[in-house]
């Protein structure tokens, strides 16, 4: 610093040496043109390194994530298995001789019918005459429902089955 090869920076307690640039010699406005487009090309090529980069991770990430050929062939195996379990329930099934007669369908679908009205018919009724003591009662239905021990449909979350 005495000699003037480095210049010297005094921060409060500490010290800070740098080379005197006053020293270099001064760049033409040639060279400045010339090092401005080294700087732009070598730019160019470290965006095109860096999105050929980003390319390239991506290709890897996708080859990581897809399936190995050992793992496909243990895969296509157990789909195979699958698909030998089903054919072979599809044949028992057809195969099987206690289908269902449309005449059977058809009598369980008018018992259906039958019960679902009667179930239906029995649930006016019951509330028409709850409704006709709540008329006279002091108190609130809910109430009336617990002291008698009375328990909905609705109570159970059973929802009247819809026609076919």
């Amino acid at each position: 610093a005495q000699q003037g090869r480095v210049r010297e920076k005094a921060y409060g307690k500490q010290k800070i040496y740098f080379a005197d640039q006053e020293q270099l010699p001064a760049a033409s406005d040639a060279e400045l043109r010339g090092l401005d487009g080294e700087i732009a090309t070598r730019s160019a090529q470290l965006q095109a390194l860096q999105q050929s980069c980003r390319h390239m991770e991506a290709e890897l990430k996708d080859l990581n994530s897809s399936m190995t050929t050992p793992e496909i062939a243990r895969e296509i195996e157990a789909l195979r298995k699958d698909c030998a379990s089903c054919t072979e329930k599809l044949e028992r099934i057809k195969s099987a001789t206690n289908h269902v007669t449309p005449e059977e369908k058809e009598k369980v679908c008018r018992e259906q019918q039958l019960y679902r009205r009667e179930w239906r018919r029995r649930k006016r009724m019951a509330t028409e005459l709850l409704d006709a003591i709540l008329e006279g009662y002091p108190k609130s239905k809910k109430q009336f429902f617990e002291e008698v021990g009375i328990e909905t449909d609705e109570d159970h979350g059973v929802v009247l089955p819809a026609t076919v």
